[in-house]
């Protein structure tokens, strides 16, 4: 049914297409004295793009008493009509329907990252029973079944593990890209995907309760609130009308003219009023995307321009989103770091962990050589690895392998490990023949002119705030090394959308720039939502208003400055155009206009409008 809507959605724009360039066609031809009809050619223009704005306006006004700027177009249009004007007629209906067509086509919505989310909710579960395993439903799992998930399966309902160890992949809900180790007493989350090794699991939160589905209703309801910007043109179209037709009215009544008061009614017509927004918002959307932005939201610029604070999720969006190697760390002399390095390096060759891979990849950016092929190797879920290695016992992993084959911490490595761990880095430790060796701390890094970026944000006027799912201490070490004051960490996507709706109650508009699935909430509830559309999953992208194609965020600021921009250039059009049609009022009331000299005028306006906004196009911040 989306699809077929789709399509007749853009057969509606294909069509509109058709008539404006028919018209155009058509109006040339009238200009020409060309006519191959009865009539004047300019009847095309009024029949395809003036009938439909006169019949817009009549339903307006008739159902809801609903006064937007196509009622005093079709006043115009009509007026025009009765007295002979049919260029005049047939050219303000063009222009008035090309400015819808160019509002049109920069409006158009995404719905299909809801249905991406939908599919991630699993399908069927492994339910444990006296008589064995049974594949089930996953709706039909209740409080307290027993279930069993495998490596590379999706979590089917919220729970506890009871038995096994394993890695569980939580970007769904945290954004982290690295696997968690989880065991015995651990919680793990509906859609959440299971890495290496196989648990049991007891079922606490199903079916509508379950964090999924929880996911689905924040999308769902997230953008329920978000301010839509109502067209200038129609919002002050009720008080236009009354001018226009008070004018009119009196100016027939004094002179006794009506040639004059139609006059008054087709240089009142707003079409520069109905182009300043969207011409703008066009250029600006050009001048976006030659710096990497796709806008997919037609007000997402309009937006933007009154945003406070624009907050950022850390992986993916400030940082690349892979761990490096940062440090090396030897516990005693009788190995070196280079020996210790390689040591991981080949203990980790045939993992399939990602740390593991960023341990194999790191070294081999050092241009050192290949890591020695492990004679024997373990993978261990939930922990590290065990091998052989030029016939040394090898352990590489958490504290907790560590713990569990006796290997001792010394005080010295225990507080190198502490300074390490405070600045977010996650620990590798590596143990030769059941004695501690030393440890690798890794990390994610930023992305390259992340720290200018912050701070052109800073000077476009708006506050950076860092929203992450990652744990305290690598939050703030980020946002120290970026000079982000607010700083809100272990953010599960509720919790993004709770700050942002507070901010918003405070009288703050927030933009959001996020890449991961548990951002797309938060896009959605943001004033402005922007997601990484490189790394940045579809479902964040189809959530957001606007996607950096590139992933490469340095050029944030200048959007942020064009947006206000584009806000500056949309109010001089618009005073621009009222102020030549109260002067065109003023000469029409006078006489000095007559209906075709009074649509060349305001058609006059109209283009210096379109060549006003055009200039976005090659705006650049100085």
């Amino acid at each position: 049914m989306e699809r077929l809507e789709r399509i007749l959605a853009w057969g509606g724009v294909r069509k509109e297409i058709l008539f404006l360039a028919l018209s155009a066609v058509a109006l040339g031809c009238s200009i020409a004295g060309i006519s191959p009809f009865p009539f004047d050619m300019a009847w095309v223009a009024i029949v395809l793009c003036g009938v439909p704005i006169i019949l817009e306006a009549v339903i307006g006004l008739v159902t809801a008493f609903d006064i937007k700027a196509d009622v005093l177009v079709s006043m115009a249009l009509i007026a025009s009509v009765i007295i002979g004007e049919d260029f005049a007629a047939g050219e303000v209906a063009f222009i008035m329907q090309l400015g819808a067509l160019l509002e049109d086509l920069t409006v158009a919505k995404a719905r299909a990252g809801i249905e991406k989310l939908v599919r991630l909710t699993p399908r069927t579960a492994r339910r444990l029973t006296d008589s064995g395993e049974e594949v089930v439903p996953a709706e039909q799992v209740l409080v307290g079944d027993r279930l069993r998930v495998l490596p590379g399966e999706t979590v089917p309902v919220d729970g506890v593990i009871r038995a096994g160890q394993t890695s569980i992949d939580q970007s769904v809900m945290t954004g982290e890209s690295l696997p968690v180790d989880k065991g015995v007493g651990d919680e793990v989350s509906s859609g959440t995907v299971n890495q290496f090794g196989a648990f049991d699991m007891e079922a606490t939160k199903v079916g509508e309760d379950s964090a999924i589905q929880r996911m689905i209703r924040l999308v769902r309801s997230a953008d329920a609130g978000k301010a839509k910007i109502v067209g200038l043109a129609d919002r002050w179209a009720t008080w236009v009308v009354v001018v226009a037709v008070a004018a009119a009215g009196l100016t027939w009544l004094v002179t006794g003219e009506i040639i004059r008061a139609v006059t008054i009614l087709v240089v009142f017509c707003p079409c520069a009023l109905v182009l300043a927004t969207p011409t703008a918002i066009m250029a600006a959307i050009g001048n976006a995307t030659r710096h990497g932005f796709l806008v997919r939201e037609g007000d997402a610029l309009e937006r933007l321009a009154g945003v406070s604070d624009i907050a950022f999720d850390k992986t993916g969006t400030l940082t690349l989103g892979t761990p490096k190697v940062v440090e090396v760390c030897s516990c005693f002399t009788d190995y070196d770091r280079k020996q210790l390095y390689a040591w991981a390096a080949s203990a980790e060759l045939r993992s399939e962990h990602p740390l593991g891979k960023a341990v194999v990849s790191c070294y081999r950016e050092l241009g050192t050589g290949e890591p020695a092929q492990p004679e024997e190797f373990e993978m261990l879920p939930g922990r590290g690895v065990r091998a052989m290695v030029e016939g040394k016992a090898l352990i590489a992993g958490n504290g907790a392998l560590l713990k569990q084959n006796g290997v001792p911490v010394p005080e010295s490595a225990r507080s190198a490990a502490e300074h390490c761990l405070a600045e977010g880095c996650t620990l590798i430790y590596l143990a030769v023949d059941g004695v501690l060796a030393g440890f690798l701390a890794l990390a994610d890094t930023l992305r390259p002119d992340v720290a200018d970026t912050v701070r052109g944000v800073r000077e476009a006027g708006a506050e950076p705030v860092l929203l992450t799912g990652d744990h305290a201490n690598a939050a703030h070490h980020i946002a120290q090394t970026l000079g982000i004051q607010t700083v809100r960490s272990d953010c599960l996507p509720e919790d993004k959308l709770d700050w942002i709706d507070g901010q918003q109650r405070a009288g703050r508009q927030v933009c959001m720039v996020g890449d991961g699935i548990n951002d797309a909430p938060a896009l959605k509830k943001a004033q402005v939502g922007i997601a990484m559309g490189g790394v940045g999953s579809d479902i964040a992208v189809d959530a957001a208003d606007i996607a950096l194609v590139n992933d490469d965020i340095h050029a944030l600021p200048h959007l942020l400055s064009l947006s206000r921009r584009m806000m500056t250039t949309i109010r001089c059009n618009l005073t621009f155009s009222m102020g030549l049609n109260f002067l065109a009022i003023l000469l029409a009331m006078t006489g000095v206009l007559n209906p075709v000299v009074g649509a060349l005028v305001h058609n006059a306006g109209s283009v210096l409008v379109i060549v006003n906004s055009a200039l976005l196009l090659r705006w650049r911040k100085k």
